[in-house]
């Protein structure tokens, strides 16, 4: 439910905080103190549509925060999870309204679109007017509330899902019977290609250890020659080691004649003779590290090339070869065993199908005693409400063959607003105040099914007597008792049943300026504010009175 509204800078609306609390709270006062402004800042925060003009004169913006106490399984808390929005504690509905025309939505002080937090207001209230029936525009809520007055819900999901299923085992069909034609259509070319590429048998990841492997290859045969040459030198018939040797053999036996003359140089002979025989290793373990087969290189190189010519002629990644191939197989064993295959995807549509068409069958046929048992309670409230000649109708027509997620069936609501007349679209057939009283008799047949948690009625006794004044409050009241209930009225009838009353007036303000003032006003204060509405301008103790006997007979 709304428990608290906070307006600031709103046409003539400075600040104001407002709390609410459940059963029903009526708005009064006089025309043009500002109650269409306090219903206009309750819809720009539920979503409605910005205009610049609604920011106070002189202020660069308003702001607009409603603040609502809903339960743990809400649905509009499974909304706002559905589109990562933090739904912790009560839900705040916040916009702010520049100047310029622009406008900015929140919800829980997450920014948001317009469109967002018009959908999350959907959810936590309605408001019904004259001129403002959004509830019942489309038909396609009163089909979900013929479901949820009838306890159809569960069976409309099924319904729901059913249709899911058929859809898709009937694009299944579809899609297969595509696939045979367009594998019939390129059959020799679709062999071929798989005979090729089975023969290939390429593989994800080979076409780069090929190149990386033909890299290394051709990177060893440059450096073959110089090893071998390198290696040929210091091993072979012309090495000089050898003869190194020799001759360091016999500069040692002299050298313990001089060994002031030959020290330095046969130890330096040696280590000389020792870092050739290192190098020579060395280059022998390079020529054995780096021994490659040409063969191998000429095979890789084919591999290579015939991969890479395969990727041109079917324009795909060599990567995607072998997927290309499972693909083609696959087209070609649809086509060999298709028919058998397309049977038995039409038999499951088949079912599918006749699955649905009986659920949507015994959905429509509850749906049509559902729609009856709704007609007789809202004419049962007619009569009292002024509209004793009218007939309101569920005008539901069924098709099997116009299957669809919601089932078989169009329904949209209707009435008969005299006797003699002919039946049609409430929106269309009903006046302002005929459709005021119909929807407030539909409000209380359903009570709290199929209904936002707070409903805001804006003067739907306006053009009424006091009888049926009289009816609306105590229905209003009675629906109270389900919802919370907002109402703006000027009938003394409606405001006697309140729970919580709010006064809103016009009072001067510093600068030569004009304000809206919206209070609480407590049971004195009440009487005299329905004295007033009873006698008009000039209060007199008759009125009073009979303030105080509606008071009473509310009570």
């Amino acid at each position: 439910m709304l428990v608290a509204l906070s307006i600031r800078d709103i046409v003539l609306i400075d600040r104001l905080d407002l709390e609410f609390a459940t059963g029903m709270s009526v708005l009064t006062g006089e025309t043009g103190a500002g109650k269409s402004i306090l219903l206009d800042s309750l819809s720009l925060a539920l979503g409605a549509r910005g205009d610049a003009d609604l920011v106070r004169h002189g202020e660069a913006q308003g702001q607009v925060t409603a603040v609502f106490d809903v339960a743990a399984d809400h649905p509009v808390r499974t909304f706002l999870r559905e589109n990562d929005v933090d739904d912790d504690g009560d839900i705040i509905l916040r916009r702010i309204q520049t100047s310029d025309g622009r406008t900015r939505a929140f919800v829980n002080d997450q920014p948001v679109s317009a469109g967002l937090l018009r959908q999350a207001g959907a959810l936590l209230v309605e408001i019904h007017g004259q001129h403002d029936d959004r509830a019942l525009v489309d038909p396609e809520s009163h089909r979900a509330l013929i479901d949820v007055f009838g306890g159809l819900t569960a069976e409309a999901e099924a319904v729901s899902q059913a249709f899911a299923t058929y859809r898709a085992a009937d694009k299944a069909v579809t899609d297969h019977e595509k696939r045979i034609e367009a594998a019939r259509n390129e059959a020799d070319f679709l062999r071929a290609a798989v005979d090729e590429l089975s023969a290939l048998k390429p593989e994800t990841g080979e076409e780069e250890q090929l190149a990386a492997r033909r890299t290394d290859m051709m990177a060893v045969e440059k450096i073959a020659g110089d090893l071998n040459e390198a290696f040929e030198t210091l091993n072979g018939t012309a090495s000089p080691i050898p003869e190194l040797a020799s001759l360091l053999r016999r500069l040692e036996r002299k050298a313990d004649q001089v060994p002031n003359l030959l020290g330095s140089p046969v130890r330096t002979l040696a280590e000389a003779l020792d870092l050739l025989e290192e190098t020579r290793g060395g280059l022998e373990t390079a020529l054995r590290e780096t021994e490659y087969d040409p063969r191998e290189l000429e095979a890789v190189e084919e591999r290579l090339f015939a991969l890479r010519a395969a990727s041109r002629k079917y324009s795909v990644p060599v990567d995607e070869l072998a997927v290309l191939c499972a693909r083609m197989s696959g087209d070609l064993a649809d086509l060999d065993a298709g028919e058998d295959k397309l049977a038995a995807l039409v038999s499951a549509a088949g079912k599918a199908r006749a699955e649905y068409d009986k659920k949507a069958a015994s959905l429509s046929e509850k749906r049509r005693k559902s729609a009856k048992a709704l007609e007789k309670a809202v004419e049962t409230e007619l009569p009292d409400l002024k509209l004793e000649r009218a007939k309101f109708i569920v005008e539901l027509e069924s098709n099997p063959e116009s299957r669809s997620r919601s089932g078989i069936d169009q329904l949209e609501f209707h009435v008969q607003t005299n006797p003699g007349t002919k039946p049609g679209p409430m929106m269309k057939v009903a006046s302002g105040g005929e459709l005021s009283r119909f929807l407030l008799a539909l409000k209380v047949s359903l009570a709290d099914k199929g209904s936002a948690p707070t409903l805001v009625f804006d003067e739907i006794d306006t053009g009424v007597g006091g009888a049926v004044a009289e009816a609306i409050g105590l229905r209003l009241a009675r629906l109270a008792g389900s919802v919370q209930v907002l109402t703006v009225t000027h009938a003394p009838q409606v405001a006697a049943r309140a729970a919580g009353h709010f006064l809103i007036a016009k009072e001067a303000t510093k600068k030569d300026r004009v304000a809206t003032r919206v209070q609480r006003i407590d049971e004195d204060h009440r009487s005299e504010e329905i004295a007033r509405m009873l006698a008009g301008s000039v209060i007199t103790e008759e009125a009073r009175a009979a303030a105080r006997r509606l008071l009473t007979a509310a009570e």
